[in-house]
């Protein structure tokens, strides 16, 4: 480390926020830039914020003593979960410091909300960590990369997203086991990415920028030109993998038959039919009827002709089911439809949705419905989504009323084996997911002025790769303080789950 990175790295760790200007604290959503701005005007506004907040700041990373910790954090936001999935969520978080950061959105965009900020807005993700892209099939039947995750999605600043996607990079390589010099490569090739993207998007016509998509066989040459031999044919197999992770593929995986008819398998806690959860007939009769206002609501939120195809099929099972790490807790159901016959199912998730972590930090969502939220971020930052993809706010099980998102469970879904992956898959994957969140960021905010901010150098990128190493750093001493606390008794956890 040279020495001046390291007197920057001193005098962030030591000074206080009462020396951050009130340009590094700025969260308030301004409104777009409007629509009869120049390029020239539009390019002059990126480079006044760069002026205002110089690209190498964003190195700096204090937690503000005004913040609350982390764990309080999470146990406050545990309180509007159901109760007896919490220790799978904390069982899942303490598994590494990589878990626990995919866990702990909220504490992050605490932390990220005294950092410094350009004051240029976008769509944002919210939880743009490595783990949250993947591949999912077009209603053309491609198959496609893009962000697969937008529970959190807000108006917010795109640094925020960059910072989270960054140290996402950092954490996993850490638990990978590479040297550092190697994580810096990663890091600094993922940013890049972004800030070269989204010069490349600067150039191009608005169309152009809303058609780009990162599309699978288009890529499967670059990979196969980097990747050689028995790796190349692990890519091969896990795309082929992902094209069996249809709605047939979900029924064998997931239901079984009895007395000839499909039903969902239990596999407590993590799923648990309908039926298990009620206690007698009446109140599965009650349940079975609450979940079927939920579908009765999306489907009168669908387009017609959406609804066309929805109506060709019926509901013959239900279940809870328990996913992903930070989600855990929050009311996720799968919902078993078939059409003409067993050849035909379709199975749909119906997932709550809260308040986004960022709202806290950035303001209240313009959209009442939570799930209104999710979707219409969903819709703005991904190329394309689910034919399904739909919201609606019901009575829920516990009698409150509640939002919930809608979309297919499993349609082509997969994700890249991060554990699995050698250095320069991760630099390669990070590339990727780092042109990925410049085109969606693209879509929905002033990416003339970002690319102006940004430049043709490097600033911006080693800035941010020295904030991952040392987010990277307070990740793993809030990791310990979790793991503590479920040692000492405070956090009941469940591991294994």
């Amino acid at each position: 480390m040279s020495q001046a990175t390291s007197t920057r790295r001193r005098s962030t760790s030591t000074r206080t926020t009462t020396d951050r200007t009130a340009a590094h604290r700025r969260t308030s959503r301004e409104p777009k830039p409007p629509a009869h701005l120049t390029r020239e005007e539009r390019v002059e506004r990126g480079r006044e914020a760069r002026n205002r907040v110089p690209r190498g700041d964003h190195a700096e990373f204090l937690r503000s003593s005004r913040r609350a910790d982390p764990l309080t954090l999470l146990e406050e936001q545990g309180k509007e979960r159901v109760p007896d999935l919490l220790p799978i969520r904390w069982g899942r978080m303490a598994v590494s410091p990589f878990t626990y950061f995919r866990g702990a959105a909220l504490p992050m965009a605490s932390d990220l909300a005294d950092t410094p900020q350009s004051g240029i807005m976008v769509q944002a993700c919210g939880d743009a960590h490595l783990s949250n892209f993947g591949l999912f099939a077009s209603p053309e039947r491609n198959l496609i990369f893009d962000i697969n995750d937008f529970d959190e999605t807000l108006p917010g600043p795109w640094e925020w997203d960059v910072k989270r996607l960054a140290a996402s990079m950092e954490i996993a390589a850490r638990d990978n086991g590479f040297t550092r010099k190697e994580r810096r490569k990663i890091v600094l090739a993922t940013v890049g990415s972004y800030r070269q993207a989204m010069n490349q998007f600067a150039d191009e016509p608005a169309l152009e920028v809303w058609y780009a998509h990162a599309d699978v066989e288009q890529l499967k040459g670059r990979i196969e030109q980097e990747v050689q031999g028995a790796r190349r044919k692990k890519f091969n197999r896990a795309i082929a993998k992902v094209r069996t992770k249809d709605n047939l593929g979900a029924l064998t995986r997931f239901a079984g038959l009895s007395n000839g008819q499909p039903k969902i398998n239990a596999d407590p806690p993590l799923i648990v039919p309908i039926d298990q959860l009620a206690e007698g007939g009446a109140e599965l009769d009650r349940l079975e009827k609450e979940l079927r206002k939920i579908l009765g609501a999306y489907r009168d939120s669908m387009e017609p002709e959406r609804r066309v195809l929805l109506d060709r099929y019926r509901i013959v099972d239900m279940a809870r089911k328990v996913v992903g790490v930070g989600s855990v807790g929050t009311r996720c159901w799968m919902i078993l439809l078939m059409g003409d016959d067993n050849r035909d199912p379709l199975f749909l998730q119906a997932k709550e949705a809260g308040r986004s972590v960022l709202e806290g930090f950035v303001g209240k969502s313009e959209y009442d419905n939570c799930g209104q939220r999710v979707v219409v971020g969903q819709r703005l930052m991904q190329t394309v989504s689910d034919i399904f993809l739909g919201y609606v706010r019901v009575r829920g099980l516990d009698g409150k009323m509640r939002d919930f998102y809608l979309r297919q469970l499993r349609d082509w879904k997969g994700s890249i084996d991060i554990e699995a992956m050698i250095p320069h898959g991760l630099e390669l994957y990070g590339q990727l997911c780092g042109w990925t969140l410049a085109r969606a960021h693209a879509r929905s905010g002033d990416h003339i002025a970002i690319a102006a901010y940004l430049g043709n150098g490097t600033s911006f990128d080693e800035a941010i790769r020295e904030f991952s190493e040392i987010y990277a750093d307070q990740n793993e001493r809030d990791h310990k303080v979790l793991v503590d606390a479920i040692d000492s008794g405070r956090i009941n956890a469940i591991s294994g789950l």
